[in-house]
């Protein structure tokens, strides 16, 4: 493996910028607590061992090159994002403003459940982390080696920094929790999170299809 540093660097980059497993993760702090954060983290970190293991296997090159495999992949994905964009919406419309706090209490837990699923499904059926590991990771290895050893470590170590950021990320929102756990700031954000969800999910859709 070639520059290991450079890659390190690289990953930061691309952990921190702001995409539809963020938008889950923040969603469900201020809904669910920390409790319901940690949860999304944990499964966002699953299914990135998931991406791992395919890369290392060769599932997601075929996943990549093949243009049906592509497009079912991307398609269900998409649909999944719009989905919680619009459950999550939908949800705010209903909310009641004169809820009593044990009936926010037991949405709390019913959402917290829930919260591991979502950040899973969230993460494992974007194609684009797919086609990151695949494009960005044989940038550091070397030419005409083995590369089951080395995407086994830069796959880690991605998963690593991404539980390490994510965890620090829904601390520090949680940290905040009595302004953002406001009924007026939490309906700012469940409403700007179900736009942005939609948004990444018709992206996606209406993205073309690798060849």
């Amino acid at each position: 493996m070639e520059n290991f540093y450079m890659f390190v660097l690289m990953c930061i980059f691309f952990i921190i910028f702001p995409g539809p497993d963020t938008a889950i993760a923040t969603k469900n702090t201020v809904t669910a607590g920390k409790v319901g954060g940690l949860k999304t983290v944990l499964g966002i970190c699953c299914a990135l061992l998931i991406h791992t293991s395919a890369a290392v296997l060769g599932l997601s090159a075929i996943i990549v090159k093949s243009a049906l495999l592509f497009s079912v992949f991307k398609y269900v994905g998409a649909v999944y994002l719009i989905y919680l964009g619009v459950k999550t919406l939908w949800t705010l419309k209903k909310k009641e403003v004169a809820a009593s706090v044990e009936m926010n209490t037991k949405k709390s837990k019913m959402v917290s459940t829930s919260c591991f699923k979502q950040g899973f499904l969230t993460n494992l059926l974007n194609p684009k982390v797919a086609i990151l590991f695949l494009t960005f990771f044989p940038q550091f290895v070397d030419p005409g080696s083995n590369t089951f050893l080395p995407f086994v470590i830069m796959g880690t170590t991605y998963t690593v920094m991404t539980a390490i950021w994510s965890f620090l990320y829904v601390y520090l929102i949680n940290h905040i929790s009595a302004f953002m756990k406001k009924p007026k700031t939490q309906n700012i954000i469940e409403g700007i999170t179900g736009t942005i969800l939609i948004g990444f999910g018709i992206n996606l859709f209406l993205e073309k299809t690798h060849n």
